[in-house]
């Protein structure tokens, strides 16, 4: 699974995975773990649209191109859709080419003008690419307007997972971290095989200091998606957090194996590097008195 070059956090170890998320409004001890709360920049390729037989290898090819070579990509789409006719695979190979080049908030208005085309006909498609634009709006930095497409897009479609994940996403990158547990309970309510969902739902049940269904959520997700690095990298702060070195030093090492360069790897091997200069983690948050 390729990595989205998004300045937002590679996930749910966000801080571990890319740019700082705003904060929620109160924050316990810091930890020596290095962590953030979780975010945006999952992962997740860009999902690509149903093309003509005749536009079908034209238009993977761009795509290919838009991640490896997206300023190319972007001049290649555009001559498509000029001398070729390319039509929606052209513009949306364009618009994928300004995502992946960082040109956020241009690709979010390309996705979502894209989107636009097809009000009044395929309306999967449509929640989709609304949904690509809510993306590109959290990488940049706009969690408002991306909860905004988000929303849109389940309105849309209110059975599909993914779309339920991107606005957790959004929401942790708020701070909302409850109201993020509560799209990705629905996500995983829908589809129990997104190991996705566990991960970053895990992330959020930490912010809230709800560990143990963290790691419950954490152990689903490397059980399902094993080449997930963030699931890994989120399991190894909770066995930090709870003091197993030596299962987080595991867990932080198969990050390292499964991807060698990014976010994740960075967070990975900074995390390792902090627990060999033996700084401990902060005690457990005292027990909440019961009501009554």
């Amino acid at each position: 699974m390729k990595r989205l070059a998004v300045v937002l956090a590679c996930l749910l170890a966000a801080g571990p995975l890319a740019a700082q998320q705003p904060q929620a409004p109160q924050r316990r001890t810091q930890s020596p773990v290095q962590s953030a709360p979780p975010g945006a920049g999952f992962a997740r390729p860009l999902p690509r649209l149903d093309t003509s037989p005749n536009a079908a290898d034209e238009y993977d090819a761009c795509m290919h191109r838009a991640e490896k070579e997206p300023d190319a990509a972007y001049e290649d789409a555009m001559g498509w859709a000029r001398t070729r006719g390319g039509a929606e695979p052209a513009q949306h190979c364009a618009a994928s080419a300004l995502f992946y080049a960082g040109h956020y908030r241009q690709a979010a208005e390309a996705f979502t003008s894209l989107a636009n085309r097809f009000r009044d006909r395929r309306t999967l498609l449509r929640a989709s690419l609304v949904s690509q634009a809510g993306r590109a709006w959290l990488a940049a930095e706009e969690p408002e307007k991306a909860m905004a497409a988000f929303t849109t897009a389940i309105d849309v479609a209110p059975e599909t997972a993914t779309f339920r994940i991107d606005r957790a996403e959004a929401q942790a990158a708020e701070g909302k971290y409850w109201e993020a547990i509560d799209d990705l309970n629905r996500a995983v309510e829908i589809d129990r095989n997104r190991g996705d969902a566990y991960a970053l739902r895990a992330a959020a049940y930490r912010q809230v200091e709800a560990l143990d269904l963290a790691m419950e959520d954490a152990d689903a997700a490397v059980r399902l998606a094993p080449k997930l690095p963030e699931a890994w990298l989120e399991r190894g702060i909770l066995k930090r957090m709870k003091g197993d070195k030596n299962g987080a030093r595991r867990d932080w090492r198969e990050v390292l194996l499964l991807e060698p360069e990014g976010a994740a790897a960075e967070t990975a091997r900074a995390n390792i590097e902090r627990m060999e200069l033996g700084l401990e983690p902060p005690p457990p948050p005292p027990a909440r008195k019961k009501a009554g």
